[in-house]
Parts: C-alpha cells; structure tokens; sequence
C-alpha cells in the first residue's frame, strides 16, 4: 500500500505490524525535518505507548518542544532527534492527542495507534491540506450510512486494521490508490457523487467517488475500536477544530474596523507565518505567478532571506494565459533567483493521460494541468515551496465577490419573466462574437474590465438570470457546469442551486461567499490540485494563508474592508505596495489557466475523441452520451464555451478507463 506512494515519499520506507492486535502502519518519507534515522516512520513514543505514522510538518514545534520542556511531568526525557514527529509523539503522551492539535500549527494527516487501549486514531489539519481516505476494504460501514455525505507533506499514511467478514479490513491512506492496492479491496463507484463532481469539477466534501469510502473532513478526528470494526460499522469523525467556529470567535474578538490597522495587522501575521515556514533542513523556493498573493508571500520570504529566494513560474505561448513575464518582472524588482518553464501543448498532451493516476479521482480544474507542470520544474532544484493559495478565500480574490451583491441588488428588482427574457437577449449572440468585441473595443476600458473570456461570462450571467435566491446565484456563478444533472442518464432535474450550500443567517453575503468558498472551493479543489500535482513531483508545497493567526485575523477584519473600492483584496493590495510599485500590482486577474479550449481543438483532440468514441462511452452507462457528443461537436464548431464542461467529462471518462470501478 505504501509503496503505490513512493512519489509522496521518495528518501525512506517504514513498516509497523502488531498481528495480535491485527493492525499495520506503512510509511514513505520525503525527509524535509530531521534528514537523518531519527526521523524514521512508523515512529514509537519513547514511553513505547503509542506508533505513528503522520503525513505533513507542524511549523511551531520546536516551540511545542520548548513548551513540553517546562511541563513539571516532563521528568528526564532526551530527544532522540529534532524531528516534528517525535516532537508529536511526546506531545500526544503528555497532553493528550486533541489537546496536542489545537496547539499545533501545521498541515498534516495522522495514523496513531495506542497500544494500551488497543484504538486507532485518525486526525487531519484545519484546513484539509493533507489528504486523509478510510473506509472498510468491502465499502459502506459508516454510522452515516454508505457512501457517505456532502463535506483532503513530506510522507505518507497508510494502513488497516482487520474487520470481519464482509467487509474487510479498515483501510486508510494518502491517497486512493493505497487503499486499492489492499487484495481484498471491492471498489464499486459512488454514482450519487456523480452530479456533484460534474458540476463542480471535484468530489466534494466527506464523499469520495468510491462508496463506503470517505475522506476525513478537515479539522476532523476519528477514533476507531476493535469493538467499531468487528461490529462492521464505523462511528462518526468529530471536529477537533471547526472553521465556522473560528470565524465566529474571530468576529467576536473585537473587529479591526480601521483600514491601515487591517494592513499592519495581516503584516505581522503573515509575516510570522512565512518565518515559521521557511523552517526547512532542504532547500526551499517559492511558486510566482506575479499575481497579488504569490508575490506578496514572496516579497515577505525576501524580507527574512539573508540570500535571493529561488522563485518559479510557468509560461505558456498564448499570450491570453501567460503571466510569466509580469512574474519576471516582480521577481526581478524583489530580487529574487527566478526560473521560467515555458510550456508547450506537446507537455500538457504528455501529461494529460497521467492525470487519472496522479488524481486517483475524476478532477477536472484545468490549472491542475500548470500547477503539475511548474511543481515538475520546481523539484528540480528544492524540495519544498510556498504558495500564495487561499489569499483570494480569505481576502475576497474572486470577481463573484464583487459580482454576485452587485447583480443580486438589480435583479431582485426585476420580475422573473423580465430576467428570463434579458437571459434569452444575452445568449442569442454566440459567446465567441462578444470576444470579438472585445478584442476590438477593450482598448477603450479600464484594465480591470478587459475580460479575456468576456462571451462565457456573459453567458454564465444569462444561465444564472432566473436564480431565485443570492445564495442559487453563488452557487451558479461558481459552478463549472449549472445543470450536471442534463449530462446524466435518467437524473432529472438534479439538485436546486439553492440547497447546494447552507443559508447561515449570522453572515452578510459577502462574509457569507467566502466562508463558502473556503469551506467548499478551497477544501475541495484548490487543495486537493496543488497537493496532488505537487506530490507527484516529491515536492511539499506549503501554504502560509492557512496559519490560524492569519485565518483569525483575516475575519476579525469586516469583508467591506477586504473588499473595498469595488476592488477585491484591498487590504492585501495595501501591504503588497510597500514593496512593488503600483504598476506592477494593478492588472487584470488571469488565473492560473491554460488555453484548454484551443487545446481540445488541437493537440489533445484525438485524445477526447477517442474518450468520447461510442465504445469508451458504453464503459460508462450513466453518462448520457447524446449529451456528451453534442457539447463536443458545438466545441469543435466554436458554438459557445464550453471547455470546461467538456474538461469534467473527459476527466471522468479518463478516470475509469483507468482504475475501472465497479458499477452499482
């Protein structure tokens, strides 16, 4: 199982089995803490209690260790290394494990199995950065009924505990593909995570796209007894640490209400967050689009470096998606050591067929394709990297921040019908005409409104004119396709856009869409992407947004000052001028994209061709192939944008012809 996941952990293997306690724990190490034997998994408390294996890196243990140091029941205890899993170790001893985790700052996924009482427990960071699978080798078996519900470092966790006959053993691990190399895995496809995933592009929340099999939610612990496993079924996670808590708690602490004390409060934390870190016994880089947040985390790593900062970028030759010279021109101005790749469509056609076996799950966010691409070139040269990744969740990055009040506050205004009929003027031009017109008359506009996919937005618009609700119209504009249902055999309607997220009274709409899309977007797909693609390449990225100083004091800040001017992250706009000039800063927003559209009528056609030939459709009963064939041919034929929708398909199909699941 473990060795299916030697790219999380190239440097060293390890292997604990307790056969009378019918338990084993399996192990890869990318050594980043502690290069030497000391830092070996499985790992044993020196009290000989409790065996580890733990997936991450917690940032302030040396301050843990210092803390443990002073605790009067310490007694005469000599470290054996300097590693932060044997400083978990004697912390878990000493304080407990779920006291241990809300004093620890890091990301991670941990196994601990406590010899004494003869429990299993599984535990995963905040926020989700470290993946965590479990589930009986056989599916189902959960108190919450099979299939689970709505809800992701250096090394790697997997193992079992056995079960009972007929469903087998508790398996869990990094990655999916651990638990599928156990011989008597039976993986059979959750086809009710199907309209989901098309809609969104990622298996969300809890579920996976196997049944019986879930993922830990983030901030979740669960603990698992020989009595859970012979009874077949096992209990509910419980939250060691709750986001939606934590902004509450924020918001009560006493709101930041002046704009320049906001700027030095996020100074000071994200600061502190990119010293802790950069704490590294391998070198260490940093991913730089040029966009706000990475070269804000960049410029304060410059800050704290006695020596340039290893910076890296990628380009591509469509100039609509390349951002590689403005990266180089802000890492050039902070004095960073920088490195282009400049991609090709014959790298993104190499690596395209790789993406179901680097995913394990149907995915389909396209800057999966760069984000795998620039951790290739990055691992080339260090082995651990910061990213700039959930600045725009926290800070309100994303043009539905700003969009969805604005059009929510005129359309309510206006009777259904009237909106149905303004959705029907706005889709009568094809979407590639508005482009057009774009391309001819954006000269005249400010920067900020020269959209390079202005007909597809448009065309979200029209698709989201009739949402009943601010809450639909969120879910709609966030959707990579708004009727996934239409895409599935006998499905219907499929959910409403309004039941998609919960309705929390307590938050404006601006406070409430980030909350959303950090518990769903961020969790879901940001992390999931950059973990995976990173791994791959044996690189661990870190992610300074994701300290819980700067998650509190983001949300001790009102969302009218992170949004401010009708622009969004302006409080990280304030504190990224003291170190770039404002020319260099103020741009449009391109995202991490690819020219998908272009690719799919060019280097990677023959691909989905083959992936939506009627043989490779029959593989899938489920998926409506009429639907399919249809949105390939208006691609081909430039009717419309609907790369993405395509991307969702093609991904899943993809996916099967690889790992071929059961069907239900």
């Amino acid at each position: 199982m473990a060795d299916t996941l030697r790219h999380r952990g190239p440097d060293d293997a390890g292997v604990w089995v307790d056969s009378d306690a019918g338990v084993a724990l399996g192990h890869r190490r990318l050594s980043i803490l502690d290069l030497s034997p000391a830092g070996h998994q499985p790992m044993h408390s020196s009290c000989k209690r409790y065996v580890l294996t733990f997936n991450g890196e917690i940032y302030n243990h040396q301050q843990l260790r210092t803390e443990l140091e002073r605790e009067e029941r310490w007694g005469r205890h000599n470290w054996r290394g300097h590693s932060d899993t044997e400083t978990l170790l004697a912390a878990f001893a000493l304080w407990s494990v779920e006291a241990t985790l809300k004093r620890c700052v890091g990301m991670f996924a941990i196994a601990l199995w406590d010899r004494q009482t003869r429990t299993l427990t599984l535990a995963r960071d905040r926020f989700g950065e470290k993946p965590l699978y479990y589930g009986f080798a056989q599916g189902c078996g959960f108190a919450q009924g099979c299939g689970s519900a709505r809800g992701s470092g250096g090394s790697v966790v997997a193992g079992e505990v056995e079960g009972v006959r007929g469903t087998g053993p508790v398996l869990f691990g990094s990655e999916l593909k651990a638990l599928m190399a156990h011989p008597e895995w039976q993986g059979t496809m959750a086809t009710d995570a199907l309209e989901g995933y098309l809609r969104f592009g990622c298996v969300g929340g809890e579920t996976s796209i196997f049944q019986g099999i879930a993922k830990l939610p983030p901030g979740g612990l669960l603990k698992v007894s020989p009595a859970d496993v012979l009874a077949g079924e096992l209990p509910r996670s419980v939250a060691w640490w709750s986001a939606e808590q934590a902004v509450h708690e924020a918001m009560q602490t006493g709101r930041i209400e002046d704009p320049e004390a906001a700027v030095s409060a996020v100074e000071q934390a994200l600061g502190q967050s990119v010293r802790r870190q950069m704490l590294s016994d391998v070198p260490l880089g940093a991913f730089l689009s040029g966009g706000i947040d990475s070269s804000l985390i960049v410029s304060l790593m410059q800050q704290q470096a006695d020596r340039p900062v290893r910076t890296f970028s990628v380009g591509f030759d469509d100039a609509r998606y390349d951002e590689s010279t403005h990266a180089a021109a802000v890492a050039a101005h902070l004095g960073t050591d920088h490195l282009t790749l400049e991609a090709t469509p014959d790298m993104a056609l190499d690596l395209v067929p790789r993406l179901p076996e680097l995913f394990d799950e149907p995915f389909a966010d396209s800057s999966q394709l760069p984000t795998a691409l620039v951790s290739r070139l990055t691992r080339k040269h260090v082995t651990v990297a910061l990213s700039g990744d959930a600045g725009d969740e926290l800070f309100g990055g994303y043009n539905r921040h700003l969009w969805v009040p604005r059009i929510w506050h005129k359309l309510k205004r206006l009777p259904l019908p009237a909106r149905r009929a303004l959705a029907v003027s706005l889709e009568s031009i094809p979407s590639h005409r508005y482009d057009q017109l774009m391309r001819l008359g954006g000269w005249v506009l400010p920067a900020k409104l020269r959209l390079r996919t202005f007909g597809e937005k448009l065309h979200k618009l029209a698709a989201v004119l009739s949402s009943p609700s601010e809450q639909a119209l969120f879910a709609g504009v966030a959707a990579m396709n708004r009727h996934p249902a239409a895409l599935l055999v006998g499905q219907g309607q499929g959910r409403a856009l309004d039941a998609l997220f919960p309705a929390l009274q307590q938050f404006n709409s601006m406070e409430w869409m980030l909350l959303m899309d950090t518990l769903h977007y961020l969790v879901d797909d940001v992390l999931v992407k950059v973990d995976r693609a990173s791994m791959a390449s044996s690189l661990e990225v870190r992610v300074p947004f994701l300290d819980p100083d700067v998650f509190h004091t983001a949300w001790r800040i009102p969302a009218h000052i992170r949004l401010r001017y009708g622009q969004g992250k302006w409080v990280l706009r304030q504190l990224l001028y003291r170190n770039l000039p404002r020319e260099l800063v103020e741009r449009p927003k391109m995202g991490f994209a690819v020219p998908l559209d272009a690719w799919l009528r060019g280097p990677l056609r023959p691909w989905a061709e083959d992936l939506l030939s009627s043989a490779s459709l029959k593989d899938l009963p489920l998926l409506d192939t009429r639907q399919a064939q249809s949105l390939w041919q208006a691609h081909l034929k430039g009717h419309g944008h609907h790369a993405q929708q395509l991307w969702t398909v093609l991904q899943l199909l993809a996916w099967q012809r690889r790992w071929k699941p059961g069907l239900p």
